[in-house]
């Protein structure tokens, strides 16, 4: 019987993140930077972020580090614990 090697990396079509808190997460953001009446591209200057970045962030399409969200809140005016108290209400919402 022959070894099989050892493979690096996810399985093909794995997600290193779940999609809903993503989705939840990036609505909070864009509803929040919407409330201020700030463009996301000047969001994503004042967050030291790009501007496509911040777009898929919102879009829901990647989860943000500990230090993004942070920087987020901080250009958003806000404390990390509003975002992510806003974020839990949107996915408490969505399951029920």
């Amino acid at each position: 019987m022959q070894k099989r090697s050892i493979q690096r990396g996810r399985p093909a079509g794995a997600t290193t993140y779940e999609a809903e808190p993503a989705k939840a997460f990036g609505a909070t953001v864009r509803a929040l930077r919407m409330e201020h009446g700030v463009a996301q591209e000047d969001l994503a200057n004042l967050a030291g972020i790009e501007r496509s970045h911040l777009g898929k962030i919102e879009r829901g399409t990647h989860m943000p580090t500990l230090a993004l969200i942070l920087k987020i809140a901080r250009a958003l005016g806000c404390s990390a614990a509003d975002l992510m108290a806003e974020t839990e209400s949107r996915l408490a919402a969505s399951v029920s």
